[in-house]
């Protein structure tokens, strides 16, 4: 049998180094329990710590987890989308 993923809208951040405040505003928004320990976040996800490095995207999924996503895993499965939820885009 053969399988395609759902089609779902996600949130996500990618951490560029210049961001932080915005990283840790989506983590804090988001309830997420994180550290930062020098260019990396360690991240507290449903199956454990995880390290989001420097070009990781932090994704919220469709169950509000929080987790890190390689720049090379995100592009190949994500799309960027303009979505109008409540008048804003």
């Amino acid at each position: 049998m053969k399988y395609m993923k759902k089609l779902i809208i996600v949130d996500a951040v990618q951490w560029t180094g210049n961001n932080i405040e915005e990283i840790k505003s989506f983590l804090d928004e988001n309830g997420g329990v994180y550290t930062i320990t020098g260019n990396s976040f360690v991240i507290n996800t449903l199956e454990g710590n995880m390290l989001a490095s420097l070009g990781d995207y932090i994704i919220k999924g469709v169950h509000g987890e929080l987790y890190p996503c390689k720049p090379d895993i995100f592009k190949e499965t994500y799309d960027q989308v303009n979505v109008r939820i409540n008048g804003k885009i």
